[in-house]
């Protein structure tokens, strides 16, 4: 294994493992495996990037950081030469962590100073310019993220968010500095490593800017970032000739499917609406859940009825109705008591037959794979930007 990425949530470990499995056009990336939580046993010899995909973006930073550093030792184990801390590309995160936390825990770790913090992912309208991040053509904090329910993203200045989270200064690349290519980054990065700052946040408006990123921390420990920043590292492995690049093959499968949806995301949302109006629908309510009223049974109960017909079951409140029920209940116990309905509604769906599984949410999504234990999943091919068949 040459590339090990610790990645803060399932989805995010999915879409960065589908970055490096797809490479740079006509070059081909890593074989890639993504692996819930930390493996027990060592990797397969074939493996060239391993995906440790943890649950530990909204946990308490303490745990956080212990998670880490262990997959980072597992990771360091197989021959990882190379270290990806793998966040989201809105920065999800609070005054407190994890980001910062997290990121500085394993730069301590492996000795790094000057290490490229960079969420940006144009693909999915995710760019960062003079040290802000912008969704499309809004600031962060304009986004709607600002209303995230774990996460809420008030700030879009991540220098300054950042610096909330971390003990040393967050340095800065700027857009017209990339542009000069990855030599000006690595100088500029080298620079600040030696005045003493661990994360340096750097500018990317376009896949070629990540290009240029990624030669730039071609011969560097870790990177930080969201999936975007891995677009051009297999290619840097490529021209040492230490990978071929590989290929993600096309796989169908076929069968009866369900849809979850637990994330309370503006685009989840949207689709959301979009799908109830020509498919079986069932919209969870959330305090009728936490009363007993609403159980396991009866989600997968209106599933199965629905079979073939693409059913989905939806936990996606506006940021006002999620805010109301977080101040009944309490912001930790709904999230547990939903992401538990999820993973036992999935674990009983599958006992029942049904073998395809549309999961919306990243806390959702890590809930049920940790429910289903379904061991290391190889990267297939990309079926929407960012999303790969896992199997």
């Amino acid at each position: 294994m040459l590339v090990g990425v610790i990645a803060d949530d399932f989805t995010g470990a999915s879409d960065i493992a589908n970055t490096l499995a797809k490479g740079l056009p006509g070059e081909g990336g890593f074989r890639t495996v993504q692996y819930l939580g930390i493996p027990a046993e060592k990797a397969a010899v074939e493996v060239e990037a391993g995906v440790i995909a943890l649950k530990s973006r909204s946990i308490e930073a303490g745990e956080a950081i212990r998670q880490s550093l262990a997959a980072l030792r597992w990771l360091l184990d197989q021959g990882c030469r190379q270290i990806v801390f793998k966040y989201c590309s809105t920065f999800d995160s609070t005054p407190a962590g994890n980001i910062g936390p997290v990121a500085e825990s394993l730069a301590a770790a492996l000795g790094a100073k000057g290490v490229v913090a960079c969420p940006a992912f144009p693909g999915a309208g995710r760019t960062v310019y003079q040290g802000h991040l912008f969704v499309k053509d809004r600031l962060l904090n304009e986004s709607g993220l600002q209303n995230h329910p774990l996460n809420p993203m008030t700030d879009a200045d991540i220098r300054r968010w950042l610096r909330l989270q971390t003990t040393t200064d967050v340095g800065h690349v700027d857009l017209e500095t990339v542009r000069q290519g990855p030599s000006a980054i690595d100088a500029v990065l080298k620079e600040h490593g030696a005045q003493n700052r661990t994360l340096i946040i750097v500018d990317a408006i376009a896949d070629d800017d990540l290009v240029a990123i990624a030669r730039a921390a071609a011969s560097h420990r870790l990177v930080t970032g969201g999936s975007g920043i891995a677009l051009g590292l297999a290619a840097n492995f490529i021209e040492q000739g230490l990978i071929a690049g590989a290929r993600p093959g096309v796989t169908v499968v076929d069968g009866p499917d369900a849809i979850l949806a637990g994330s309370c995301s503006g685009a989840t949302r949207e689709q959301v609406q979009i799908h109830r109006t020509n498919h079986p629908a069932l919209a969870i309510d959330v305090a009728a859940v936490m009363d007993g009223s609403i159980t396991v049974e009866d989600l997968t109960s209106f599933l199965l009825a629905n079979q073939g017909r693409k059913p989905l079951v939806y936990s996606s409140g506006t940021p006002d109705e999620v805010k109301a029920i977080q101040a009944r209940f309490g912001r930790e116990k709904v999230a547990e008591t939903l992401d538990h309905l999820f993973a036992s509604t999935a674990s009983q769906l599958v006992k029942s037959g049904i073998n395809r599984l549309v999961v919306a949410g990243g806390e959702t999504s890590g809930a049920v794979v940790s429910a289903l234990d379904l061991g290391p999943l190889a990267i297939g091919a990309e079926i929407d930007p960012g999303v790969p068949v896992l199997l």
